[in-house]
């Protein structure tokens, strides 16, 4: 199978209409899914330490967390029990994963088996964009998306039971 895949993003593409079925109950009942769009940009940001930041985001079972990592941040080897996958949104980044050096720009993605030691520094002037998405939820990241409360507050609270 062929990696290689012919698309001009400056093209504008059209795709046919697809008829959804809607039937059945919703999880939505009173709200709307207005409620369930969230900007990176408008939440309150994290400062983890120099250089830095980061917001979350959830599902039902995963999380996303947008780090934002400023040129000439403190950097902090780490490792996990779970993996981590990582998407670059922005700018260009050195990975250090155990003792290999690989880096990485815009749409880089990059699979971190659990128990790797690792970290990434940005690499030139600008700030790196950093998409990390885990699965399931990280209890030590919840904080991170208290601001999702009611969407997820009949779920926690049956799962809270279940425990």
């Amino acid at each position: 199978m062929s990696k290689n895949c012919s698309f001009n993003r400056n093209t504008q593409h059209t795709f046919p209409a697809r008829r959804v079925n809607h039937e059945g109950p919703t999880q939505m009942n009173s709200k709307s899914y207005q409620d369930l769009l969230h900007n990176w940009n408008d939440l309150p940001r994290e400062v983890v330490r120099k250089g830095v930041e980061r917001v979350g985001f959830r599902g039902d079972d995963v999380m996303c967390v947008m780090n934002w990592l400023t040129p000439g941040m403190q950097v902090f080897p780490h490792s996990h029990t779970f993996e981590q996958l990582v998407v670059i949104v922005q700018g260009r980044v050195r990975f250090h994963l155990d003792e290999e050096v690989i880096e990485g720009g815009p749409g880089t993605m990059i699979r971190i088996p659990p128990h790797v030691v690792h970290y990434a520094e940005p690499i030139g002037d600008e700030v790196v964009l950093n998409l990390d998405v885990f699965a399931p939820l990280r209890e030590d990241y919840r904080h991170l998306v208290e601001y999702q409360a009611d969407e997820f507050a009949a779920k926690d609270a049956s799962a809270g039971a279940s425990a």
